[in-house]
């Protein structure tokens, strides 16, 4: 099936409905929203590494999540489900395919309540705003909509509380956008607070002079926070760096695990079957032994990719006083006494500039190790790959030439 073909189809046919039911009311659910969803939608799978069916799935579900407001605005989730299944229908799409697609666009329905990874992924693609700086600016349009498909005004205030509200219930499904999202939700869920609590003088005038007093204070709060920020987000960026790594060489070991199972399986069936045949077809014997060395040569290489390399797993206070350390490896304390490394841990914790230190020494011993796991794994599979086709190869040519005799 041409995934991407349909894919690209889909969302030109989505692009079209959106201008030939344009609707001046909708200023917040439009063909700007679907493509900011498609794009987050594409962003999140790409981090999870999704098969080619799921990616597609996720992505069609997003492109159809909206469609249905220009149909039934309260029950936009599920028109717009039926409104993707018949499109891809027509286009010849599986009905199992079709079943995850509308269930996926189901699952955007307030409140949220996914039930598996590609649910999951559109839910908080669809929200995926709330943690961003453009928050406010989607919140405006969000209220025009309202406002005008309701045909009642409502005030920034109320609004906001509505916002409050929303915020403080919303929380996103995947670990992905925890990580990268709600530092920036929690900021933007700290000014809606901040403004409601300025407005609330505003309805007992007799309250504006206590309200004036905590003045010095609130900027010293204020300050506080604008300094913290930078740390939150260092912090944000080292989770961040880290799930990536380890995702990374979970990957490596994967393929690693794929390659030796491989190559087993092909040895056991040259010792097994092959061996014993080439006293009467010793013009085999060459591309046997050939074939015989890749495989090898392949799983030895896998092995030593994932093959662990352990540290002495102790330090002294030397070490602690020059921060030159990293205790959040437990090479480096595995055999070192408790007290001894719950010292360490204190003093790390106590020193802002040896946590950074022994963070940034972490994520780069990552790097170095996930250097040389890609490395080796490489080789492994260019070795596999250009002989496995030159043993195919000189068997043929084997055959051709000297197998007929």
């Amino acid at each position: 099936m041409k995934y991407s073909e349909i894919q690209n189809e889909a969302k030109q046919y989505v692009s079209n409905y959106f201008e030939t039911h344009k609707d001046v009311r909708l200023a917040y659910h439009n063909a700007q929203h679907t493509a900011e969803v498609i794009r987050a939608t594409e962003q999140i799978a790409n981090h999870y590494q999704l098969n080619e069916r799921d990616y597609f799935i996720v992505v069609l579900a997003a492109t159809f999540h909206d469609v249905g407001y220009f149909e039934d605005a309260k029950n936009h989730e599920q028109k717009g489900a039926e409104i993707a299944d018949v499109y891809l229908k027509n286009k010849g799409i599986p009905q199992d395919i079709r079943t995850e697609i509308s269930n996926t666009i189901l699952s955007t329905k307030i409140p949220q309540n996914p039930a598996n990874l590609l649910e999951n992924i559109l839910c908080d693609a669809d929200l995926f705003h709330l943690g961003t700086e453009e928050f406010r600016d989607r919140a405006k349009l969000m209220h025009k909509e309202v406002e005008l498909i309701c045909e009642r005004n409502i005030s920034k205030s109320d609004w906001r509380k509505k916002d409050l509200d929303f915020l403080e219930k919303h929380h996103y499904h995947t670990d992905y956008c925890q990580l990268l999202l709600n530092d920036q939700k929690q900021k933007n869920l700290d000014k809606i607070k901040s403004k409601l609590k300025v407005e609330e003088p505003q309805i007992k005038p007799e309250a504006v002079v206590i309200e004036l007093k905590p003045v010095e204070p609130e900027t010293k709060n204020e300050k506080k926070n604008k300094r913290e920020r930078p740390e939150k987000g260092i912090e944000t960026m080292f989770r961040i760096t880290s799930a990536n790594n380890q995702r990374l060489s979970d990957m490596a070991d994967n393929k690693a695990h794929i390659l030796i199972t491989v190559n087993s399986i092909i040895l056991s069936l040259i010792v097994s079957l092959l061996l014993r045949r080439l006293e009467n077809n010793s013009f085999l014997m060459v591309p046997t032994f050939m074939l015989l060395i890749v495989s090898l040569a392949c799983v030895v290489v896998s092995i030593l990719s994932t093959r662990p390399s352990i540290p002495s797993g102790v330090f002294n206070d030397e070490d602690l006083k020059n921060k030159r350390v990293n205790l959040l490896f437990f090479g480096n304390f595995y055999k070192m006494p408790l007290d001894n490394y719950a010292n360490g841990m204190r003093q790390v914790m106590g020193d802002k500039e040896f946590l950074y230190g022994t963070l940034i020494r972490d994520v780069y011993s990552q790097g170095v190790v996930l250097g040389r796991k890609y490395k080796l794994i490489r080789l492994a599979y260019n070795i596999f790959m250009f002989g496995i086709v030159l043993s195919v190869l000189s068997f043929m040519v084997a055959y051709l030439w000297f197998g007929k005799d």
